[in-house]
């Protein structure tokens, strides 16, 4: 049996968190896969695609930077914001609380059924309702415990832009099914789902439960991260992430959501673990009609015949980059395929941390956040109107995108 509960209307991105230092176990590896996530601080640019290389501290990555960060770091007066989404549409949002009383819960052996919080965004026919948060007090805490950041709660007066339980728009929408990075939260993909729903778009972004440092649920239980432990096994996080994706696909196409949604229509983007995530699930889902990779490491064992977007950082996601997963994997995608990195991005920077870090006094990546983003959207946005609405999307030619694909298609057919 499987239960769907509402979440009470006051609540929207109730299971926001993300990994402190503490609670963040030492990069996995293994001779078939490697993670593309350090397991260090996620809101730092030390999250890398290279196994080899140790996680830096915050004070670390600063000092190399040429500034030490101080404990009295203050939040600029206006607060941290997300950018606003670039579509015609209002943005409205609410959450799910899912039960899948069909099977025990992966990481926590007391638990019989597994307890999953799903965040919707959509096109809203006006925007009305309180605006959205971003994160619980405790997920806050949790998040910046061990930064040099004066006040933990920052991250609770973040700025979205959708409406709780704004009316949705009337006819049948896309889908796109979206996965975190391990340890980090759905929250991280807030920029991405709104941007996305204001262009048409309903996007469900999964809380992968004990998988990040702290997942809040409509109750009030926060669990933490169970499965961050040194020496995780990705193959065991991938194939409960497919599970949890098949799940919650069912539950969507239920009742109210179900009338809502053109099941011909339906797409995965993941960021890192959540990118590898999307090939398997497209893999074992027929539902799944296209996936994107955000700067994830991900091995293709079998032909993928379905449209696939790889978009990463350079200094992993190159050709000739730390993370040899892409170029090993080209050849088995077998659909409409591109491979591209963006200059001065670093593995956070394809997700809200891209503007975040810097706004709460953090070192981030070198390119812009705000420029960050806009790239990583206006490729998402793209690929997904060719894909799943046959329409042609133009993209700005950005000077810091690179496409590899062709250079990917010589290298496989060398080897």
């Amino acid at each position: 049996m499987r239960r769907t509960l509402a979440v009470a209307a006051t609540s929207s991105l109730i299971v926001l968190g993300t990994a402190p230092l503490q609670a963040q176990a030492a990069e996995p590896t293994s001779d078939t896969a490697t993670w593309a996530q350090t397991p260090g601080s996620v809101l730092n640019a030390a999250a890398r695609a290279r196994v080899a290389e140790p996680a830096l501290s915050v004070a670390a990555q600063a000092q190399a930077a040429g500034a030490v960060l101080s404990a009295d770091v203050q939040v600029q007066a206006a607060g941290p914001v997300l950018p606003a989404p670039t579509g015609a549409k209002p943005v409205g949002t609410t959450s799910l609380h899912l039960v899948d009383e069909s099977r025990p819960d992966l990481w926590n052996p007391g638990a019989d059924e597994r307890e999953l919080m799903v965040s919707l965004w959509y096109p809203a026919r006006k925007a009305t309702g309180k605006p959205s948060p971003y994160v619980t007090a405790q997920e806050s805490e949790a998040i910046l415990k061990d930064l040099p950041v004066a006040r933990k709660d920052v991250l609770t007066e973040v700025r979205t832009h959708a409406r709780l339980n704004a009316p949705i728009t009337a006819g049948r929408l896309p889908l796109v099914v979206m996965s975190p990075g391990f340890s980090f939260p759905r929250a991280t993909l807030t920029s991405l789902a709104e941007d996305l729903a204001s262009r048409g778009y309903l996007v469900a972004a999964v809380e992968h439960t004990y998988e990040s440092v702290a997942t809040t649920f409509p109750d009030g239980r926060t669990t933490s991260c169970l499965a961050c432990v040194k020496g995780q096994d990705q193959a065991k996080v991938v194939a409960g992430r497919v599970k949890d994706v098949g799940f919650v696909l069912d539950e969507l196409a239920k009742g109210r959501w179900g009338r809502l949604i053109d099941r011909s229509r339906i797409a995965m983007v993941g960021h890192s673990v959540g990118g590898y995530t999307a090939a398997e699930a497209a893999f074992a889902d027929p539902r799944i009609k296209a996936g994107v990779n955000l700067d994830g490491t991900f091995e293709l064992t079998k032909p993928l015949k379905k449209p696939f977007l790889l978009i990463g950082a350079p200094k992993s996601h190159t050709p000739d980059g730390t993370d040899d997963s892409w170029k090993k994997s080209w050849a088995n995608l077998k659909g409409w395929k591109r491979w591209i990195t963006v200059e001065g991005t670093d593995h956070s920077a394809f997700v809200d941390y891209a503007v975040l870090r810097k706004q709460i006094g953090l070192p981030g990546q070198e390119l812009d956040g705000a420029r960050a983003l806009e790239i990583t959207r206006a490729h998402l946005a793209s690929f997904l109107d060719r894909h799943l609405r046959g329409k042609r999307t133009p993209v700005e030619d950005y000077p810091e995108v690179t496409d590899h694909s062709r250079k990917a298609a010589a290298f496989s057919e060398a080897h």
